[in-house]
């Protein structure tokens, strides 16, 4: 099957807007010419690939599963334009990685710094996604690499575990769960919260336990950082739970508290996800063997 890129793009469009006609004007085609080349494309198939309906169209599940390939061929179409006119500038490598609020915000700022001038002509993509998306980015070819945490499904994908998160509860000293040494999340719902932005990966997390205990944080202020919820939770605008290694990095500087959750989700396994590893590039790989390597130091150092 020899398929045209054009036709690719029309056919994703109009499985997107669920509609020919809007499809076509997004792709600057007439309608006519859209409908052509859309029962073009189905004769290339050798397979009807959408019904048309009173209110547009509906992709069948061959549809679908044409659906699927097509976004990856015209994604790693648009990935080999954009790395041959970054090798016109002296790029050798873009990187695609789309990560949950923790990665992003708090572990991978401090190591992507030694990794890109280690590879001073790659290039990185970063990209905060909430954890049920990624997969779905890193199998669709919109991302060479996805770090999630949690209970997640893969979709089949290799999943490499490199450390273990775990989510606690922070005080100012001055409050009155300040001296416990282990409390439950239901427990602290009475208290003012500072939370992460809307969107964010754990707060969303967050916001699924509450609904499900049928309850909901009493959230004074979001912000955009793990930090910045440290400065305001020590000076004592509000109660948080954050990631256990932001905590003790702000834990000095900020007079916080650090409350153990006795809750089991408060444990998240983190692991980066990948189509397949041994079909990488180098850069990728190596960016994968940084993180697991780091961590494997990390643990070392608990160890002793």
């Amino acid at each position: 099957m020899q398929f045209d890129l054009t036709d690719l793009r029309l056919f994703v469009a109009t499985a997107e807007l669920g509609n020919l006609t809007r499809a076509a004007e997004r792709q600057h085609l007439s309608l006519a010419a859209a409908s052509a080349r859309i029962k073009a494309l189905e004769t290339q198939a050798g397979l009807q690939l959408l019904t048309r309906e009173a209110r547009g169209v509906r992709l069948l599940p061959q549809g679908e599963a044409f659906l699927h390939h097509a976004r990856l061929v015209l994604h790693q179409t648009d990935r080999l334009r954009d790395e041959l006119l970054a090798y016109g500038g002296g790029l050798r490598g873009h990187l695609r990685v789309f990560a949950n609020t923790t990665a992003v915000t708090d572990f991978l700022p401090e190591l992507l710094p030694a990794f890109l001038a280690a590879h001073p002509r790659i290039n990185v993509d970063l990209q905060e996604k909430p954890n049920a998306q990624i997969p779905r980015g890193v199998l669709e070819g919109r991302a060479d690499i996805g770090i999630v945490a949690g209970n997640v499904d893969t979709l089949g994908l290799e999943a490499i575990h490199f450390s273990t998160d775990r989510l606690v509860l922070v005080t100012s000293r001055q409050h009155r769960f300040a001296r416990r040494k282990r409390i439950a999340f239901a427990e602290t719902l009475d208290e003012d919260a500072v939370g992460m932005a809307q969107g964010s990966t754990l707060q969303a997390f967050l916001t699924q336990i509450t609904e499900h205990l049928g309850r909901r944080q009493k959230l004074r202020i979001q912000l955009g950082s793990f930090d910045a919820m440290c400065r305001m939770i020590g000076s004592g605008v509000g109660i948080g739970v954050v990631p256990e290694s932001a905590a003790r990095r702000n834990q000095q500087g900020m007079q916080l508290a650090l409350i153990e959750l006795s809750d089991d989700w408060c444990v998240r396994e983190r692991y980066l996800l990948v189509r397949e590893r041994a079909s990488l590039p180098t850069y990728a790989k190596a960016l994968v063997e940084a993180l697991c390597e780091h961590y494997a130091q990390v643990d070392k150092l608990d160890v002793g």
